[in-house]
Order: C-alpha cells, then sequence, then structure tokens
C-alpha cells in the first residue's frame, strides 16, 4: 500500500520558521518583563548564558561567542556588573587575565534561561516518533551548520 506523497509547501514552512525565531524572542522578551529579572534584555540574559556557571572565561572569549567587538562587550560587561549579575576576577592561572564570573543573581537568570530553552525543546520533541525526531535532529543540525558559515 503506497502512502500518499507529502507536499512541501516552501512558502509556508518559511512563514512559518520566521514566525517561530520572531516568537522566540518575544516570548523571552515578554518573560523578562514580567518576571524578577525586569531590568535586563534578552541580550544581556544571552550575554549571562554565555558567560556560563561552569566555566571561567574571559570577556574576549564571551565576545566571540556572541558576536560582539570588544568594545561593546566591554560596555555589556560593565551593565552586568553594574546590575550585580557578572563579577571580574582575576585569573588563578594567570594574574594578568580578568575572568567573567556569575554572581548569585547571574547564576540564577543563566538556569531560568537554561529551562526555558529546555522547556522549549521538551515541546518540541512531545509526541514525537523516534524516526521523527532523529529527522528533526538531522533538519536542526543543518540549520546550524548553515547559520555558523554565514558569521
Amino acid at each position: 500500500m503506497n502512502e500518499p506523497a507529502t507536499t512541501f509547501n516552501f512558502e509556508e514552512t518559511n512563514r512559518e520558521l520566521v514566525e517561530v525565531f520572531t516568537n522566540v524572542m518575544w516570548v523571552e522578551e515578554r518573560a523578562l518583563n514580567k518576571g524578577p529579572f525586569s531590568d535586563l534584555s534578552v541580550k544581556e540574559v544571552h550575554t549571562i548564558d554565555a558567560i556560563s556557571m561552569y566555566e571561567q572565561k574571559s570577556a574576549s572569549e564571551v565576545a566571540k561567542l556572541i558576536h560582539l567587538t570588544p568594545s561593546a562587550m566591554t560596555t555589556a560587561i560593565d551593565r552586568l556588573v553594574e546590575k550585580g549579575y557578572v563579577e571580574r576576577c582575576r585569573s588563578k592561572r594567570d594574574r594578568r587575565v580578568v575572568e567573567l564570573v556569575l554572581t548569585h543573581a547571574g547564576r540564577v537568570v543563566y538556569r531560568a534561561h537554561q529551562e526555558f530553552h529546555r522547556g522549549l525543546t521538551h515541546s518540541l520533541f512531545e509526541d514525537m516518533s523516534a524516526n521523527q525526531i532523529n529527522t528533526l535532529q538531522r533538519a536542526i543540525h543543518s540549520l546550524k551548520i548553515y547559520l555558523v558559515s554565514l558569521i
């Protein structure tokens, strides 16, 4: 028994993909504005996420991760230090190097942001067959590779 051929509507898929990207950013912004971290922008939360709880990085390492110039990174870090989410600390390996460390408040933001994205991922894969999950993982990986190639 032959299954009906799946028709692919490029324009509809393109619109939906753009809408997904837009909605993720909008939902993040809205959650920030309504929650306890209303003093942060989405960019600042992504900077906190790039700093991470689990490894210490220099400002230049974080700047590369989030595609900011060193001067823009300095300004962003200054704001996060002022707001109490990040501290600058001398490296234990090389005292000339300044590393960024999340404060308690920064770690709370980091965890909340991670949980937000994990929730999105769980909802995406919910009720999918193993074959569908495998296909979606390949599609997401291909999209990531394409985006990296544009940077």
